[in-house]
């Protein structure tokens, strides 16, 4: 592997074996018709490309016309992972000029539709599958000295992809697409970035009856024997990789927080769904009350999924209460979370241990107007707690009906709406129908892009409340400063930089989110200000709080072609 310098464009030396189609075949040294005339005659490429010899900026321009020739999104995804798969470093320019229109083909909504069709689209290999037949192969296959330079790995297990549930071996689209994001808006090095599948089988039937499948054709392992297989796993990363940063992605609710309590505090480690999930809602959420005036102190907040990330999105914003002055029972009692079975309540017997901090006392909703006091539904939340604010992660589509969202307006001159779930056909509801049912008041977040909305007779982007505003400013700010864990202080952290960056807090009329087209700029600050927290916590290594903006900087990649040499 190349471990390439960033930000330059110095001259390297390639091993003196790799000519002609092998040096092709590589993504990561490949530079198509952009190799130079002496280029081509070191590396004998005359003849195996055709003789013009164009620029970086040329070849985007090609391939962002071929982009968009397609009719669908899901062959823009195929035609995209194909382009990374023969040329990274032309995928990640393009992706870098064109941030805005490629975002959601690389990652929600489109990578949820290439998850499902992801064994027809398999062409190439990319990351690592671990399955359980090849448990005790786990050390040899991760000894590649292809992935010797990793500095970081993007893990699932498949089951809870996106809304769309137990997509097995297709899940790998997920930790990809990610990763992308990684370097895109984070400037990781994509040599250094490693996605893996955890193969533990799939409950998807649809899966185990097609002949394309190409994951294990087994029911989901579960207890034991998946515990055992996960504790194999990290114990072969944390030998190969003492300093890696790992990212929990899409586990179902079952395994995230036990997964995430089990093995934070052994290697650099943070579950997206449920940490980063918390740090944009939470940032998004500061944004907003810039604008309401009214304190995070008096917030009621109703969640509408009790699962991992609405109590993850619970706990930050409880933590920033308490940070403001409320103690933290008082704060607790301000969260509405309700699940399938209602609103969660002391008298339910089969509560997760991380919803008990957030059920509500019987006693004090005695008082409450119930059509069925045996299930409490998000409308008698609406109607009784009246929240100043509404989360959804629910994966339920049209959850937050038009009148939970008039109820919201009723009680709330500026009511906070955020239908986070995604893809688009899981929101809890649509910017666009919000916007009408709120008469235009509400302050709206979403987890997958939609249509600009009609402002005062202007188009309005709708704020993406999307994680993709966190994780990569925090993998970043980790993996410079050599932090030794990711706690939840550095996630509050996060969310305050992106609530410093809010548009709104200038112009109450603006977005509460910088547009996506900064989202580098959004993953810088985010570093600065999680490698900050972690030197405040003495979790760094070689760098101080007064350095950390350098070594932020100097860490971040460039999608550039560089000079090849013939190695001596």
């Amino acid at each position: 592997m190349l471990n390439r310098p960033l930000n330059k464009s110095d001259t390297i030396t390639l091993p003196a074996d790799l000519f002609g189609y092998r040096l092709l075949a590589d993504p990561r040294l490949n530079k198509g018709t952009a190799f130079t005339e002496d280029e081509r005659a070191t590396f004998l490429l005359h003849g195996l490309l055709p003789p013009t010899v164009v620029s970086i900026e040329e070849q985007a321009g090609r391939r962002l016309q071929a982009f968009r020739e397609f009719h669908t999104d899901l062959e823009r995804y195929a035609f995209l992972r194909d382009l990374q798969d023969t040329n990274e470093t032309l995928y990640y320019a393009l992706l870098g000029q064109n941030v805005e229109e490629l975002l959601p083909i690389v990652y929600t909504p489109t990578v949820g539709a290439g998850c499902a069709s992801f064994s027809r689209l398999f062409r190439k290999p990319r990351g690592v599958f671990l399955s359980i037949p090849h448990r005790k192969q786990i050390r040899q296959i991760l000894s590649n000295p292809q992935f010797d330079k990793t500095e970081v790995i993007v893990v699932t297990d498949g089951e809870r992809i996106l809304g769309l549930g137990d997509q097995g071996a297709g899940g790998m689209g997920i930790p990809i697409g990610k990763l992308a994001l990684y370097t895109a808006c984070g400037g990781i090095d994509p040599a250094t970035a490693l996605p893996i599948l955890l193969d533990v089988g799939t409950d998807n039937e649809a899966n185990l009856n097609d002949p394309l499948y190409i994951g294990w054709r087994h029911k989901r392992v579960r207890g034991e024997e998946y515990d055992s297989f996960v504790a194999e796993f990290i114990d072969a990363v944390t030998e190969r990789w003492p300093h890696v940063l790992l990212q929990w992605e899409d586990f179902a609710k079952a395994n995230a927080t036990r997964l995430l309590d089990t093995y934070r505090d052994r290697l650099c480690s943070f579950n997206d769904d449920i940490q980063g999930t918390a740090a944009v809602a939470t940032g998004t959420l500061l944004a907003a009350i810039n604008v309401t005036g009214e304190p995070l102190t008096q917030q009621r907040i109703a969640i509408l999924g009790g699962g991992s990330a609405g109590c993850g999105i619970a706990n930050l914003l409880m933590a920033a209460m308490v940070d403001a002055g409320l103690d933290r029972a008082e704060a607790a009692s301000r969260f509405y979370l309700v699940d399938k079975d209602g609103l969660l309540t002391d008298g339910m017997t089969d509560l997760a241990p991380f919803q008990k901090p957030f059920v509500q006392k019987r006693e004090a909703l005695a008082h409450w107007n119930l059509g069925n006091p045996s299930r409490i539904t998000l409308l008698d939340v609406i109607y009784n707690a009246k929240p100043t604010a509404l989360i959804g992660v629910s994966a339920q589509a049209g959850a937050f009906t038009e009148s939970v969202v008039r109820g919201m307006a009723h009680h709330n001159k500026r009511p906070i709406v955020f239908p986070l779930s995604n893809p688009v056909s899981c929101a809890e509801a649509t910017p666009a129908d919000v916007e009408l049912w709120s008469e235009g008041r509400a302050l709206i977040g979403a987890g997958s892009p939609f249509p600009p909305l009609k402002r005062g007779g202007q188009p309005f982007a709708v704020d993406q409340t999307n994680n993709s505003y966190i994780f990569p400013g925090v993998g970043l700010g980790a993996i410079a400063t050599r932090a030794r864990r990711i706690t939840d202080t550095m996630f509050m952290a996060a969310a305050k930089a992106l609530a410093e960056m809010s548009p709104a807090r200038h112009d109450p009329a603006a977005n509460l989110l910088p547009r996506v087209t900064q989202l580098r700029d959004v993953a810088v600050a985010v570093a600065i200000a999680v490698g900050k927290q972690a030197c405040a916590e003495g979790l760094t290594e070689g760098v101080t709080a007064d350095t950390v903006e350098d070594a932020v900087r100097a860490k971040m990649w460039m999608p550039k072609y560089l000079n090849y040499v013939k190695a001596e």
